[in-house]
């Protein structure tokens, strides 16, 4: 992207015959996200905790498209029984997969657990879609090219993982501090994909991305936050436009981190971006996917 150049989706790429999965399609970022690369010609799978929910908004991106090539699949992301179901039948239907965007996730909501029995944030947001990309992973593997987008937040930089107690049993709950850490384990996540992608000598990327602060659901647990969108809140659909650009864009490299150009990160066009410090510690990053690997049961 030449310099002072602002990216958006009249510049995306042409997207025929690519299949591309996105979770958390069903509202928000990931709706704006999955109805964008129907526009572009790619094969979507909207991947949905709410498969009615889901159908609806697929058929309102039919109602603009009626050539539109798109799915609806149930995904419980806070349920590895459901990752299974999904990846068993994405790869009955589909022979290929180009691009995995890992976009759903809850925010600073109440304390929970997942059906595994793991803090809810931490299980949604990194877990289940550690799950969900490793067992789509030989599907990934397989089309050259091919990229995992994992979208995080500038919450990451208050992010500090306790290995100890990730499932926060031991400590006193706080939802602002778990929504960090989970969002700084997606970072982490990416850096070690990364790593085993390039030991492997693999033509695939793994990228982060952030959408600022954008107006969707996801901040419905924070009843303090929708009067201020009006003021500081972006639309979805420049919020998306970092994870479209990490998905699409030539000049994406493997690591790298996109989000809006503007003051603080908060709205904008995308560019590179950079993570925390700790976010880049390599030594962090590969035992949290060892201690991921024992706590789903999955392995690369």
């Amino acid at each position: 992207m030449a310099k002072n150049e602002q990216w958006d989706t009249r510049l995306m790429l042409d997207q025929s015959g690519k299949v591309v999965i996105v979770t958390g399609a069903g509202s928000g970022l990931g709706f704006e996200i999955a109805r964008v690369f129907t526009e572009k010609k790619a094969t979507v799978v909207m991947a949905v905790r709410d498969p009615a929910k889901g159908s609806v908004m697929r058929e309102k991106i039919r109602g603009e498209n009626t050539r539109a090539e798109v799915e609806v699949m149930e995904l419980d992301l806070a349920d590895l029984a459901s990752v299974r179901r999904f990846t068993e039948g994405f790869k009955k239907r589909y022979s290929r997969l180009d691009l995995l965007i890992n976009n759903a996730g809850v925010m600073a909501c109440p304390y929970g657990k997942t059906a595994d029995g793991f803090e809810l944030q931490f299980g949604t947001n990194h877990l289940g879609h550690f799950a969900l990309t490793v067992l789509l992973i030989d599907e990934l593997k397989n089309v050259p090219g091919s990229r995992v987008v994992t979208v995080s937040s500038g919450a990451h930089s208050f992010g500090t993982l306790d290995f100890d107690d990730l499932n926060w049993e031991k400590r006193k709950y706080n939802r602002w501090q778990a929504y960090g850490d989970s969002k700084l384990a997606n970072l982490y996540f990416v850096q070690e994909l990364q790593r085993r992608l390039d030991d492997e000598g693999l033509n695939m990327l793994s990228v982060a991305a952030h959408p600022g602060w954008a107006a969707t659901e996801l901040q419905r647990h924070q009843g303090w936050l929708a009067p201020l969108n009006k003021f500081f809140a972006q639309s979805p659909e420049m919020g998306a436009l970092p994870m479209l650009y990490a998905a699409t864009a030539p000049d994406v490299h493997g690591r790298e981190y996109f989000g809006p150009d503007g003051r603080g990160e908060v709205r904008g066009y995308p560019v590179r971006v950079r993570s925390s410090r700790r976010s880049r510690d390599m030594a962090v990053a590969g035992e949290l996917w060892e201690k991921s690997e024992k706590m789903t049961g999955i392995r690369w």
